[in-house]
């Protein structure tokens, strides 16, 4: 991969999108190989977490790249659109927990990008928004559909509309992100959530996501009717078995399945 790179290490995959002299931004290229570096991903029993982040202290992903979209045709920028749907919704719904570990700017496809993932950790230093409405363009990467949904309509709006930039904390009161540490921290943050993740049913921790991600798109009634089926399926692993009678037992839980 030409702007990528991947590291697997204690069942943590950390993916690290790497064109510093571009901000790191989006271009076709680096979305076609973060679509096949996912696909690889969640075929593998040996990384059960993802970790994803920008390479550098500066920027965790700026953008997509303007200089690609500023002669790209209607059906060109529909393309590009799909491209990255197709890449963020991989990186939505796969098996694994993905973290965004947000470095410096997360601008545009950054953002979005970012809250493809199941958990957003933030730096001090990062810095979030949607500027394409300032291009005479609107978010295309999945913002319009994902930022309401985290953070409310009417703040989702706002940032749109106006293209306001905000930084860590205000994106932390807002609930674009989980948490707020030292850019010095980052990462260390995120493994360490990662291992608290770990110490969990691989397999039931995926059945919660897959849950909780169609229950947003669906009423009440039927989200609780998905989310007995899952718990149904909890019920035929060696997991729920291990991990209740260790309970009952008092002894740490030895979780296998995923």
């Amino acid at each position: 991969m030409e702007n990528l790179r991947l590291e697997v290490a204690e069942q943590i995959a950390l993916v690290t999108i790497d064109r510093p002299r571009a901000l790191n931004a989006l271009n076709s290229a680096t979305l076609r190989e973060l679509n096949d570096c996912l696909r690889e991903l969640e075929q593998r029993k040996d990384v059960r977490v993802i970790l994803l982040t920008g390479g550098g202290e500066k920027s965790f992903v700026a953008g997509a790249d303007i200089s690609e979209m500023v002669n790209a045709t209607p059906a060109e920028g529909r393309a590009m659109a799909l491209l990255a749907d197709e890449a963020f919704c991989r990186l939505e719904n796969m098996p694994q927990v993905t973290i965004a570990a947000v470095n410096g700017y997360a601008l545009g496809g950054g953002c979005e990008i970012a809250m493809a993932c199941d958990i957003r950790i933030a730096s001090e230093n990062a810095k979030f928004a949607q500027p394409e409405c300032g291009l005479g363009i609107l978010p295309g990467f999945g913002g319009t559909q994902r930022l309401a949904r985290l953070v409310g309509k009417g703040r989702a709006k706002e940032l749109i509309f106006t293209c306001d930039r905000i930084d860590a904390q205000e994106a932390w009161r807002i609930g674009l992100v989980n948490k707020v540490v030292p850019q010095a921290e980052l990462l260390d943050a995120c493994r360490a959530m990662a291992r608290r993740i770990l110490k969990n049913g691989g397999y039931a921790v995926t059945l919660a996501k897959q849950a909780i991600n169609a229950g947003l798109d669906t009423d009440l009634a039927n989200g609780l009717k998905m989310e007995a089926d899952a718990f149904a399926l909890s019920f035929s692993t060696h997991d729920k078995k291990e991990g209740m009678t260790a309970f009952l037992e008092k002894r740490p839980a030895e979780l296998t399945d995923f």
